[in-house]
């Protein structure tokens, strides 16, 4: 079974490379995102990406700095086939998963212009915001000394390969298969 983390900025690609992974290589899907849209409905709160935050460092604080991804994690023992883990988001999380063992980080960046016309157009209902909001939200996820808080830029360089995405799908698709071959080796 392997295990593969994709952390990255806003609107970089996570989607893309888990569409790409699940369609053509039939990895199963665990969603940072579901799973905390999930808890946050629970608790009738407004599903945007404030909550989520608050939510995800919430459970973070009460439990333990991995606490989400270590859910999904067994999550995806039980299922014992490849999987992809989605919006891995502090250093904690991948700690943990790598002591698990079988476990690789993807990360995934692009320009901040770029990535904002992105989430414009996937039209989320956690990315309904102006660019300002955009840049404020990155920065507020991007770095902390807190281990229960989103440390984006740490994630990013704890990963195994990093893909800049500024290219086409196919482009990104071509980079996540070289990088599958060399890990498949």
């Amino acid at each position: 079974m392997l295990i593969i983390g994709i952390t990255g900025t806003l609107g970089a690609g996570k989607g893309t490379i888990v569409e790409y992974l699940v369609n053509h290589k039939k990895f199963t899907h665990y969603s940072v995102r579901s799973f905390l849209i999930e808890e946050i409905e629970k608790r009738e709160m407004p599903v945007n990406r404030d909550s989520m935050v608050i939510v995800a460092n919430e459970l973070r604080s009460k439990h333990s700095p991995s606490y989400v991804t270590d859910q999904l994690y067994f999550k995806a023992l039980l299922s014992g086939e490849n999987c992809i883990i989605e919006s891995i988001r502090t250093p904690g999380e991948i700690d943990s998963l790598r002591e698990k063992g079988n476990f690789f980080l993807f990360a995934i960046d692009a320009p901040s212009p770029l990535r904002f016309e992105r989430i414009i157009l996937r039209n989320s209902e956690t990315d309904n915001i102006n660019y300002n909001t955009f840049l404020q939200n990155e920065q507020r996820e991007m770095n902390t000394s807190d281990p229960t808080k989103q440390n984006l830029r740490k994630c990013i360089e704890m990963a195994d390969y990093v893909f800049e995405n500024s290219g086409s799908i196919e482009n990104l698709q071509l980079k996540v298969e070289e990088v599958l071959n060399q890990i498949e080796k």
